[in-house]
């Protein structure tokens, strides 16, 4: 991956739909060779995929909130179980793993606190293997970025 190749990355990473030949302009390309470099980041998977971030007050999705969890049994078949339960949700937009006492931290996109309380009956209640959860409802947005720095 060359200067060029970063470039692109950081201008594709904060407007993707940037047009081929605005992005060659942008890095001093023809057209052609933009295209190419940009279907090569895609194919080596540097590019992993292209989507629409939306505003989410006005999708309706108003709450976020970190949610930390423990888990009762320990090891990968009982990590990998609730991992598949919680991405199966739609309200979780992101699941990760952790070391720590917590063993999972979720975030969740939420309309209202009804849906956060469905939600913990289907995830954290009865037979999920869960310990305990701990949650903390997002009150200001300081920072939302998905770039990463290249």
């Amino acid at each position: 991956m060359d200067r060029i190749d970063r470039k692109l990355l950081n201008l594709l990473q904060h407007d993707a739909s940037r047009t081929n030949v605005d992005l060659a302009d942008a890095v001093g390309l023809s057209p052609s060779s933009c295209l190419r470099r940009v279907r090569r980041l895609r194919k080596a998977g540097i590019i992993d995929r292209i989507v629409a971030r939306l505003n989410p007050s006005k999708t309706g999705r108003v709450l976020k909130a970190m949610v930390t969890v423990e888990l009762k049994l320990h090891g990968d078949q009982h990590m990998r179980r609730f991992l598949d339960l919680a991405t199966a949700e739609p309200a979780v937009s992101q699941a990760y793993a952790v070391t720590g006492e917590t063993d999972v931290v979720l975030v969740v996109s939420l309309r209202d606190m009804e849906e956060f309380d469905a939600l913990c009956d289907r995830l954290f209640r009865d037979q999920t293997n869960v310990a305990r959860f701990f949650t903390m409802m997002v009150i200001r947005t300081a920072k939302d970025e998905t770039a990463i720095p290249i």
